[in-house]
């Protein structure tokens, strides 16, 4: 399986095991790729109510009668990786619906819409430009994604496209991570350091076995309770990262070869991952994780 695909599906993965409940969003949030007129100027016919600015990569968007659209920016090493990701992005959407190419969104996007039979209603634009990738979707409720629709979200996608270098995401530096991190863990020769947000960052490698940090702002109360939740992984406290930290391995859903540590200090949380792909010699190991928890935890 090529890199992209295999790094993507375990943070698709890490999401699904190790989803950290985050603050709230208020409405005076702004999403930085499109304005509240530039959308409302775009889609005049639905009133979006941004829920959630995902730390500058991207947005999501609730509209009263419960659609979603989802507004995400993906920025890349370079643009040869760019394009190889780009092309995964395409080929992935067309399982779903029929493609078209469309112009005027970068160097090259293309737009489609599911079947009029399709159990989830989806309309879509994934676009092209230099290191940066967009994609527009937008699931309707109780009716068809079709062309009155995905007009609208086309255009939504040629203003968006315009400010995709407004995302957080940069690579080469991690307030979080720094290279000796991956010491045991990953493979230093091919390493890669991502910052992927205002509070997070992550580091991969060619085979992309990866390690993420993401830090949230969180009661203690709120930290001892995710100590406690039930779950398809194994607990372990972890006392001498404090009274609130633990990890947990073993997991039966998702990427059984992960090991996620939880931290708390001064009103903030940490989650530092590692997701290896296939079986590793640290899989599920909390132990040697432990030391990179510890240099994260400090900095809290």
């Amino acid at each position: 399986m090529h890199i992209f695909d295999r790094l993507f599906c375990c943070l698709f993965l890490f999401l699904t095991i190790a989803t950290v409940p985050a603050p709230s969003v208020h409405a005076a949030e702004t999403c930085p790729f499109i304005s509240a007129q530039e959308l409302a100027g775009t889609m005049p016919a639905l009133k979006w109510s941004l829920i959630s600015n995902q730390d500058g990569r991207g947005c999501i968007y609730q509209a009263g009668r419960g659609d979603t659209m989802m507004l995400t920016v993906f920025r890349n090493p370079d643009k040869d990786r760019a394009r190889e990701l780009y092309a995964t992005f395409v080929k992935t959407l067309s399982e779903r619906m029929p493609l078209t190419a469309v112009s005027g969104i970068g160097e090259e996007g293309q737009r489609g819409t599911s079947a009029a039979d399709a159990q989830r209603q989806e309309a879509s634009v994934v676009a092209l430009s230099g290191d940066y990738i967009l994609q527009v979707s937008v699931y309707p409720i109780g009716r068809r994604a079709d062309e009155t629709l995905l007009g609208p979200v086309t255009e939504v996608a040629r203003v968006a496209v315009g400010n995709m270098s407004k995302t957080s995401e940069r690579f080469g530096d991690c307030e979080w991570l720094t290279p000796a991190d991956a010491d045991g863990f990953l493979d230093k020769s091919t390493l890669q350091v991502q910052r992927t947000g205002a509070r997070s960052c992550m580091m991969f490698d060619r085979e992309a076995n990866t390690m993420v940090v993401a830090v949230i702002a969180t009661s203690r109360d709120t930290a001892v309770g995710m100590m406690k939740r039930p779950g398809p992984c194994q607990h372990v406290a972890i006392p001498e990262l404090g009274r609130e930290a633990f990890g947990e391995h073993s997991c039966t859903k998702g990427n059984g070869n992960a090991v996620n540590i939880f931290v708390w200090k001064n009103g903030r949380q940490a989650s530092i991952l590692f997701a290896p792909v296939k079986p590793h010699p640290e899989s599920g190991s909390v132990e040697q994780l432990k030391a990179v928890a510890a240099r994260v935890y400090g900095k809290l």
